[in-house]
Parts: C-alpha cells; sequence; structure tokens
C-alpha cells in the first residue's frame, strides 16, 4: 500500500475552490494565481492522497470523483477547524473569552433563555459556552464559589456578599393545582387555613447548596423537590398543590392541566431576577453581551 503523504493547507484551500467555481481557471481567478499553477497544486494533492479527486476525462469541467466527495467532507471540516482556530486566536488577542459558564435560574422565562444563548452562540461562535441550571439560591452560590462566571435569577435567596447584581425584571408566581386535587374543585374562594390542609410541592434547591431560610410553606405537609421538571409533573398528577412561575405553565393553564388557585393566605407574586457577578471579577467582552441581551429582553 503506498504511503499516504500530508496535504498542506493550501492544497485543501485551493481543492475547496476549484469544487466551488466548479472550474480551474475560475478558481484560478479567484485566487489570483495562474491556471496552470491550481492544476499542479491539485495533482500534486492526489499525488499525495493517493487518489483521483476530478474525473478531467469525459467532461469539459471537473467533476468530483467518489473518492473526491469522500475528501470533500473531511476537507471542509479541516478547512472550518483551521478558521475557528483562526478566529478564536484573533478573539483572545481582543479579550474574549474563550470559555464562558454560567447558571441560569430555572424559574427563568424559557423563552427569555432561548433566546439568549441562541443568539450568543450567533454571536460568539468561538466561546466555548457551559451552562447549568439551577434552582433558587444554588444560582448566586455557583457564582460566589467561581463555579460560573455569572448567572441569571436567583431570587431574593443571595446568600453571602461580594456579588454585583444587575435587575432583569422579575416573573410572576401562582398557587396551582390539577383539576381534580380538592383546592381546585371549591367553589369561589378557599377558606382560610384550607391550604394547610392539601400536600404543598416545595421548589428547593440540591443538597450541595444551602438552602436558605424556609419562605412560602404554608401547609403542614410539603414535599421538596429539586427540580423544577418534577414538581410540575406532581403537580399535573395530582399529588398536591403548589407555586409555579406563568411562563413555566402558560400552556397548562389554557389547556386546563393546572388550575390557578384562589387561596386567602397566597395571592401572586413576584419572583426577582437578577444578572449577577463576583464584584473582583468583572465579566468579559461576551459574558457582558450575554448580560446586556437579557437585560434588552426586560425593556
Amino acid at each position: 500500500m503506498p504511503a499516504i503523504g500530508t496535504p498542506s493547507l493550501d492544497q485543501i484551500r485551493v481543492f475547496l475552490t476549484v469544487v466551488e467555481i466548479g472550474s480551474f481557471a475560475g478558481a484560478a481567478r479567484k485566487l489570483n494565481r495562474a491556471t496552470s499553477a491550481v492544476s499542479y497544486t491539485i495533482a500534486n494533492l492526489e499525488q499525495q492522497l493517493g487518489v483521483k479527486l476530478f474525473d478531467r476525462e469525459h467532461t469539459r469541467k471537473p467533476v468530483l470523483t467518489d473518492a473526491g466527495q469522500a475528501v470533500l467532507a473531511k476537507a471542509h471540516a479541516v478547512s472550518s477547524g483551521v478558521d475557528d482556530l483562526r478566529a478564536s486566536v484573533r478573539g483572545l488577542l481582543d479579550g474574549l473569552e474563550a470559555e464562558l459558564t454560567v447558571v441560569v435560574d430555572v424559574m427563568f422565562p424559557p423563552a427569555r433563555v432561548a433566546d439568549a444563548l441562541k443568539a450568543f452562540e450567533t454571536t460568539f461562535p468561538t466561546v466555548k459556552l457551559r451552562l447549568y441550571m439551577e434552582a433558587l439560591g444554588a444560582v448566586p452560590q455557583l457564582v460566589q464559589r467561581g463555579i460560573a462566571t455569572v448567572g441569571f435569577g436567583g431570587g431574593m435567596r443571595i446568600v453571602g456578599g461580594g456579588l454585583e447584581m444587575i435587575s432583569l425584571g422579575d416573573v410572576e408566581m401562582i398557587p396551582v393545582a390539577a383539576p381534580g386535587h380538592p383546592l381546585a374543585q371549591l367553589q369561589g374562594a378557599a377558606k382560610p387555613g384550607e391550604a394547610r390542609r392539601h400536600r404543598q410541592l416545595i421548589l428547593t434547591v440540591r443538597s450541595q447548596f444551602e438552602e436558605g431560610d424556609d419562605v412560602g410553606i404554608f401547609a403542614a405537609e410539603a414535599w421538596r423537590l429539586a427540580d423544577l421538571g418534577a414538581k410540575r409533573a406532581l403537580l399535573l398528577a395530582g399529588t398536591g398543590w403548589g407555586n409555579m412561575p406563568i411562563p413555566t405553565i402558560s400552556e397548562d393553564l389554557a389547556a386546563g392541566r393546572l388550575v390557578r388557585l384562589d387561596l386567602p393566605e397566597i395571592g401572586s407574586g413576584r419572583y426577582l431576577l437578577h444578572a449577577l457577578y463576583r464584584t473582583h471579577s468583572p465579566p468579559g467582552p461576551a459574558a457582558r453581551w450575554l448580560i446586556q441581551r437579557f437585560v434588552d429582553q426586560t425593556d
């Protein structure tokens, strides 16, 4: 078996240009080279790889062979990798972060999160984005511990100091239950103390985080859940009642899978949302852009 050489980046670039333009002469004009130089480069590439990339005998224009089609996909990958490398280096020279770790509160409206993260990856394709989704006080704690550069959410359970906070609006919280739940079947408003007689589903932080003071607990029996999706599933199953952010359950309310409860102890509440970062570690260009994207959403 003949030895396979190592193509140069220039050979790959010329090969891709010939495929893109559809002719050697056209590729030569785009690359500002002589047609003979382009043809020579392709011939050397074919010799190094040990395969014919173009069929030049049965058509006036170069047509990829089967081997050429297979090489084309790999050549695109190599070229894109080099472009990404160059862009990353340019970003580093400009002070752009190579990597950004963020933590987002599960209470954050999903549409806002999706909008910001999708726009971020389009704007900063060279910045590797790491994402955590946590609840309540776990958001500021991940930022304080230096695991996340910036956090979004956190409510009022900010444990400790050393954080800068930028308001990102709030989300409305309401008590809900499945239609078959006893509280949902009451005619009119529930009597004072009625909610206490039924199991309440409470969102809490995972065990490795400090939970903070108990707030918003009204029932004698409470199930603590570290996952908002699990809480929603149990609410839908009718195992209890609980407070939920409206954006997360808007479809359930519209479809009648969940109903809003009229409880004298609980009205609608506002869960405050913030951008958080450590005072001594201000965010870089990409992180600042992401914070501003969330700020702009509130407008």
